[in-house]
């Protein structure tokens, strides 16, 4: 069974849970773990708590080297996890450009659908992809497109759509 812990960030309480010495999830805000325990967080975990927190400050971390576990997804959503993690931080691609790079062009509409099932936000910076012509196209977690304007303009990013 998995072990998870919670945390403060700029954008709410926020969740992580391992397994051995690999993350299994993170949630957003007022998201749940439905076959966890919470428990005490060793040091690896605590790192990588204070890497999202510092990302979601607005201190550039791609979080690229927290260990996740991608095994046992469906061989697309792996392709696109691993496309959007690869996105920096301050920069953003669009669904269809996601499609393409993970194989599938044309599949911008499945790309949409494996962000909205990302089991890593933050760590698959799936805030970062975005609709066609730099719009901000959705967002599942708490706050919806709300929050992921806010996550991207940590970063610098302002969609055209913001209103900025």
């Amino acid at each position: 069974m998995a072990t998870f812990a919670l945390f403060d960030t700029p954008i709410g309480r926020c969740g992580i849970a391992w397994e051995g010495e690999v993350i299994v999830g993170v949630r957003l805000p007022e998201a749940t773990f439905d076959v966890a325990q919470q428990g005490p967080t060793p040091p690896w975990v605590q790192r990588a708590i204070d890497d999202i927190g510092a990302s979601l400050r607005g201190e550039a971390d791609d979080l690229a080297d927290l260990p996740v576990e991608l095994d046992g997804l469906p061989p697309f959503r792996r392709r696109v996890y691993e496309v959007v993690r690869t996105i920096p931080a301050g920069e953003t691609m669009s669904y269809g450009e996601v499609a393409a790079a993970a194989g599938s062009p044309g599949a911008a509409r499945a790309v949409g659908q494996a962000m909205a099932r990302n089991p890593y936000p933050l760590i698959i910076p799936c805030h970062r992809v975005l609709a066609a012509g730099g719009k901000t196209g959705g967002f599942t977690a708490r706050g919806g497109v709300t929050t992921k304007l806010r996550m991207l303009e940590m970063e610098g990013v302002h969609p055209l759509d913001a209103g900025y």
